[in-house]
């Protein structure tokens, strides 16, 4: 890094020429590559593709309207509505037509590697829904430096990039093995140490859920965050006042710490701890088990829930009633088994999913040291 600020301080004292990107990249619509079923299959040859954080939407037989990106003809995908992009090195298909396909425009005498580390560093939110690329994103500009200097930005950063890929391999691999583990620790036979009973959740205890909130009691802001479905394990974008919160969570059921929350709409069966936090959940959405806990732990029921194969009922949208829940069979061998099981899965959760340790913690070093570099290097002052 070093060499390449002395390259730009010595030749380059004046400044770089900043471009607007449109003056960079040429655009083409994905109408001729969308993918005509959506019949994904992992056995299929030809990935399908959004711009998204998803990326990899599955994978396709179709054979015919294929683009054919390669290392030596690489792309960025722009989704038009998020300004959401990635960098493409592989023939595919594409999912929408709100997605705009860039390439340098001939004698640009750009690397578009470089144009794709650039656009990382630009800091624009959508804040309407609205085609961008044209009206808005083509005309932000960046930093230009001659050839040579992208050459080397490229090959500093490239490294970075390629150093969290083998650790995000790494991770996965460890994801896999954490399952194997976790589903292997989780089937029983008549060998099973100390024994097994399978029993039905309602005979450990029976099924609770927060008093209802009113869309017309919540704020976009406030004291207590109100967890919906589809805020569930992430942020909220609701909340309701503490003194709503302290009426219910005295008068109505409310989870105790530890007590396992469970989704049962949108990803059925997901089960996340309570933390004890002042929080508030969407009643029969997001519901949890009063357990017996001489009889079953929280963590072990918490495990137990990744496995199981929940039975729903409803029509275009599915759901897991509270019926189908007391009927879920269970597994339950000796206490000391579970505390044993819970130990070696715990173990492996905070491998693969602990932000704070492991290779989690490690991939976030990581990608923060990128980003700094990134910023570093892709800071020019502007020719005048």
């Amino acid at each position: 890094m070093n060499q390449i600020k002395r390259l730009i301080t010595e030749n380059y004292s004046e400044g770089v020429p900043f471009k607007e990107l449109g003056e960079l990249l040429d655009y083409e619509q994905p109408n001729k590559y969308l993918v005509k079923s959506a019949s994904y299959d992992d056995s299929y040859d030809t990935p399908v593709l959004t711009a998204g954080e998803t990326f990899f939407l599955g994978y396709t037989n179709e054979t015919d309207g294929i683009y054919p990106a390669s290392q030596e003809k690489p792309l960025i995908i722009f989704d038009d509505f998020t300004t959401a992009f990635k960098w493409v090195t592989f023939p595919f298909k594409a999912k929408s037509s709100a997605m705009k396909l860039l390439k340098p425009r001939p004698n640009s005498n750009v690397s578009p590697r470089f144009i794709y580390f650039a656009m990382q560093t630009i800091k624009f939110i959508p804040h309407y829904h609205a085609r961008h690329w044209i009206s808005t994103y083509s005309k932000l500009s960046i930093a230009v430096p001659p050839l040579e200097i992208q050459n080397k930005i490229v090959k500093i950063l490239d490294t970075f990039t390629e150093l969290e890929a083998e650790l995000e391999a790494e991770l996965e691999a460890r994801k896999k093995q954490y399952q194997y583990y976790r589903d292997t620790l989780l089937t029983f036979d008549e060998n099973t140490r100390g024994g097994v009973k399978w029993i039905t959740l309602g005979e450990i205890g029976n099924i609770k859920m927060c008093r209802r909130i009113f869309k017309s009691q919540t704020t976009s802001s406030g004291e207590i965050p109100f967890f919906k479905i589809g805020t569930f394990g992430g942020l909220p974008d609701a909340f309701i006042p503490r003194k709503l919160y302290d009426l219910y969570r005295e008068k109505y059921p409310f989870p105790k710490k530890g007590d396992i929350l469970i989704s049962a709409a949108g990803t059925i069966g997901r089960a996340i701890p309570y933390s004890g936090d002042d929080s508030y959940y969407q009643d029969s959405n997001i519901v949890w088990l009063d357990n017996d806990e001489s009889m079953v732990s929280n963590r072990y029921l918490q495990y137990w829930y990744q496995v199981v194969e929940w039975t729903t009922d409803g029509g275009t949208i599915s759901r897991l009633y509270n019926k189908n829940l007391q009927k879920t069979r269970i597994a339950v061998p000796t206490f000391d088994e579970q505390e044993l099981i819970v130990s070696i899965l715990d173990k492996f959760d905070s491998l693969v999913n602990d932000l704070s340790i492991g290779l989690p913690a490690e991939i976030k070093a990581r990608r923060q040291q990128y980003e700094y570099y990134r910023d570093k290097l892709l800071t020019f002052k502007e020719a005048a």
